[in-house]
């Protein structure tokens, strides 16, 4: 897929609290409900896009809660069938969509009619400004442990902006709400200043806490 002519109008859409999928990113997903087994053999035989979102309330037990309005399609790029009938799939965020409508459908899962032309530039991101990457060293180091932390660090510096921000702002523990702000972000430049504020927050209260204790 090269370009949003590509990207179909109907997708299904799979709804998890705290999943995060961006551009670049890879999202590995344990699929073992009847509905979204069915939706991922459905997507295997035509286009190959799930749609991740986030219920809008996290804590939601309802069998279709209320969503966000923005999500980001993921194409499978890895499938394996389990023993114990799951699938093992691993989406690869492709781009961002705004939920136009949510279509009136048999299958078991929903589906809904994506917008992605308004985030166009997850196809074609051009780079105006440079991220802080010495603020990000600074904020990263209280949260990742690494075996050689020179070779580790010069890994990750040698990473695209866009790939190093999407890849950090998926593993990093954030809150569902911050997630979805991360997702939301205009372009890579404001995503890694929201990260780098977000981690500096988390530090912040860490290191309150140890105070207090």
């Amino acid at each position: 897929m090269t370009g949003l002519e590509e990207l179909p109008s109907v997708l299904p859409i799979f709804p998890l609290t705290g999943a995060l999928l961006l551009t670049t990113g890879q999202l590995p997903l344990n699929i073992f409900e009847p509905r979204y087994l069915a939706m991922v053999n459905d997507a295997m035989e035509t286009h190959r896009l799930i749609g991740m979102i986030q219920p809008r309330d996290p804590d939601s037990t309802l069998l279709e809660p209320e969503i966000y309005s923005v999500g980001c399609a993921g194409k499978i790029c890895e499938y394996a069938k389990l023993p114990n009938g799951m699938l093992r799939i691993t989406l690869e965020g492709v781009c961002r969509f705004r939920i136009l409508e949510e279509l009136n459908v048999s299958t078991q899962y929903r589906q809904i009619r994506a917008d992605f032309d308004t985030y166009k530039q997850d196809r074609t991101e051009i780079h105006n400004q440079q991220i802080d990457r010495d603020a990000l060293h600074e904020a990263l180091h209280h949260f990742l442990e690494f075996e050689n932390d020179a070779k580790d660090w010069q890994a990750l510096d040698h990473l695209e902006d866009d790939s190093l921000i999407n890849s950090l702002s998926m593993i990093c523990p954030f809150s569902p709400a911050e997630k979805q702000a991360l997702l939301e972000a205009k372009d890579i430049f404001s995503r890694s200043e929201l990260l780098i504020s977000l981690l500096q927050m988390m530090l912040q209260h860490d290191q309150m806490h140890n105070t207090v204790q």
